[in-house]
C-alpha cells in the first residue's frame, strides 16, 4: 500500500489551564504526566505557557504557533478560566479539543482537588456562547493514560478538519443524463470551508492531448507493471493511461492555488471512453491509492466523502454504488450462520463500481487486473470485441471491517449524512467490476429509512475499518444538524411503519 500523502500531518500541541484561586502547579503537573505518557505515541508539543488570563492565553497561543502546531488540547488541569480558555480556541488556528483531568487518590482531596469535573461545564457553556466549535469527548475527564486515548481519537478528526479546510475539488463535466442524483448544490462545500473549480471534458481532452509523448510516460507505464503482475491483461492499453495520469497531476499541481489539497470529480462516460480511448477507472485507482480520490460520475460529494474517510482513516478509501441484493441461495449456502453476527439475507447487499477501487483493496484471490467495462462495451461498441471502453480494475473487494459512510447536501442545500459501520464477508461475488458483498446490522431498515426515507444518491464512501466514532464527532464539529446510522432492532426510525 502506498504512502497517502494528500492530507495533512498533525502537529499537536497542549495548553495547560489554571483558575488563579487553584494551585497551578496542579495544572502544569498534570500536564507533564499527560506528555509523558504520550512519549512514543506520536508528536505532542507541550506548551510551557499556563493560562490564568487572557494575556497568558495569548502568550500560550504564539507558544504553539511557533512550535508548528496546527491542533491543540486545552487542558483544564483544574477549574479553569472559562473566558481565556476558550478564546485560545478563538485565537488558534486549528482544531481544539477540551479535556480535563479527574482527581487522582483520596490521599490528596485538599490542596490537590482540581474540580476540573466542574470547570468543563462552564466551558463547555462558554464555548457556546461565542459560537467556538471545540471537540469534547464522550467522556472529557480523566487521568493521564485516559487523556492519552482521547488525543489518539482527537488526531484523525483533527486530520480531517485541517483537510477539509485546505480542500479543493476539481471536476470535469456535468453528470451524466439520468444520473442526476449524486448532483447536489455546491453551497454546502461553502459552508464547510471547502473550494470548488468545475471544468468541462474539453478542458481536459485537450490537456491530454498536449501530454502526447510525455517524457514521463514509459516511467509510469513501468510502474504500472510492476503494480499490476498478472493483471495487465492490456499492455498496449497502458501508455495512454499513464498519459491520463499525468494529466491529471499536473492539471492539479497548476490548479491548486490557495488551497494544499486536491481531490477530483470526472465525468468518465459515455463520451470519455471513445474520446480518450479507454476507461479512467485503473488511473483513479491509482490517485485513490495515494489519497487522492477521483470521484466517479462527476459525484462532487462522493469526492468530498472519500477525501474525509480518507483523512480519517489515513488509507486509501472508495466510492462504490449501494448495487444490488444478493441472491438468496448465496446467503443460504455461503452467508447464513457462518458469521459471528445472525446476519439476514435483508443485512446484505452488494457494492459495486466499475473498476476504480485501489488494488490494495482488493481480494488477491480473485486475481484482480485490467478488464474491460461490460455495461459500457454493450452500449458503445455493441457488445463486439472491447477497445475503448477497456480499463477498469475488476476483483472482489477484500473482506475485513468497513464504514460505508456519506456527507451530502440535500436539493434545498441543506447538509446531511449517514455513518453505518459493517463489513465485507469473504464471500465469492461471482460478479463483475470491483465489487464485494457486504453485511450491515439491520441494512435493510436502514436502507429504506435512511438512504431512500432521506433521499440519499446510490453512491457511498468506504473507509476500510470501524471509524464511525470518529467520523460522528467530524460531523458534529462541522454542524452538520442530521448525522443518521442504522438503528438496532430496539430502536424505531421516527417514519418507520410501528405496524
Amino acid at each position: 500500500m502506498e504512502k497517502v500523502t494528500n492530507i495533512p500531518d498533525v502537529k499537536l500541541g497542549i495548553i495547560a489551564v489554571s483558575r488563579d484561586c487553584f494551585v497551578i502547579s496542579l495544572s502544569e503537573k498534570r500536564r507533564s504526566a499527560i506528555a509523558k505518557a504520550f512519549n512514543g505515541k506520536g508528536e505532542l508539543y507541550e506548551a510551557k505557557t499556563t493560562v490564568e488570563n487572557e494575556c497568558d492565553m495569548l502568550k500560550a497561543v504564539e507558544e504553539v504557533k511557533a512550535a508548528g502546531c496546527n491542533a491543540l488540547v486545552v487542558f483544564l488541569g483544574n477549574f479553569g478560566p472559562e473566558t481565556p480558555e476558550t478564546e485560545i480556541a478563538q485565537n488558534f488556528d486549528g482544531p481544539c479539543m477540551f479535556v480535563a483531568a479527574a482527581e487522582e487518590t483520596d490521599k490528596d482531596l485538599i490542596n490537590g482537588r482540581g474540580d476540573a469535573y466542574c470547570g468543563m461545564l462552564n466551558c463547555s457553556y462558554n464555548l457556546n456562547l461565542r459560537k467556538i466549535p471545540g471537540i469534547i469527548p464522550e467522556y472529557p475527564v480523566g487521568t493521564a493514560d485516559d487523556i492519552v486515548k482521547m488525543i489518539e481519537e482527537f488526531i484523525p478528526v483533527a486530520r480531517a478538519i485541517i483537510g477539509l479546510k485546505g480542500l479543493k475539488i476539481i471536476t470535469f463535466g456535468p453528470r451524466p443524463q439520468d444520473f442526476f442524483a449524486c448532483n447536489a448544490p455546491i453551497k454546502g462545500l461553502y459552508d464547510i470551508g471547502v473550494e470548488i473549480q468545475e471544468n468541462s471534458e474539453l478542458d481536459l481532452l485537450v490537456a491530454y492531448r498536449a501530454h502526447k509523448d510525455d517524457k514521463r510516460i514509459p516511467e509510469v507505464v513501468a510502474d504500472m507493471e510492476k503494480e499490476l503482475g498478472s493483471g495487465n491483461q492490456f499492455p498496449d492499453l497502458l501508455p495512454r493511461m499513464a498519459q491520463f495520469e499525468i494529466t491529471l497531476l499536473d492539471w492539479i499541481e497548476q490548479n491548486k492555488g490557495s488551497r494544499k489539497y486536491v481531490v477530483l470529480a470526472d465525468k468518465c462516460w459515455p463520451a470519455f471512453p471513445k474520446e480518450f480511448g479507454f476507461e479512467p477507472c485503473y488511473v483513479n485507482s491509482r490517485l485513490g491509492s495515494r489519497g487522492i480520490p477521483v470521484a466517479c460520475e462527476v459525484d462532487i460529494f462522493g469526492a468530498l466523502s472519500e477525501y474525509i474517510g480518507t483523512c480519517i482513516s489515513g488509507a486509501p478509501v472508495t466510492l462504490l454504488d449501494i448495487n444490488n441484493s444478493v441472491p438468496a441461495d448465496m446467503y443460504e449456502n455461503k452467508i447464513k450462520g457462518k458469521f459471528a453476527y445472525p446476519y439476514t439475507l435483508q443485512d446484505t447487499f452488494m457494492a459495486f463500481h466499475c473498476g476504480n477501487t485501489p488494488l490494495c483493496r482488493l481480494n488477491p484471490q480473485s486475481k484482480p487486473g485490467v478488464k474491460f467495462q461490460l455495461i459500457q462495451n454493450r452500449i458503445l461498441e455493441n457488445g463486439g470485441t472491447p477497445d475503448f471502453t477497456r480499463g477498469t480494475l475488476e476483483g472482489d473487494i477484500a473482506p475485513g471491517e468497513i464504514t460505508f459512510f456519506r456527507l451530502q447536501t440535500t436539493p434545498d442545500t441543506k447538509l446531511q449524512a449517514y455513518i453505518a459501520q459493517g463489513e465485507i464477508l469473504p464471500v465469492p461475488t461471482c460478479s463483475f467490476g470491483g465489487i464485494g458483498v457486504f453485511a450491515i446490522p439491520e441494512m435493510g431498515r436502514f436502507y429504506r429509512h435512511v438512504l431512500i426515507g432521506k433521499q440519499y444518491p446510490h453512491h457511498g464512501a468506504v473507509a476500510f475499518g470501524h471509524h464511525g466514532k470518529a467520523l460522528w464527532t467530524l460531523f458534529k464539529y462541522l454542524g452538520i444538524p442530521d448525522v443518521a446510522y442504522n438503528q438496532p432492532k430496539t430502536e424505531r426510525y421516527p417514519d418507520e411503519n410501528p405496524f
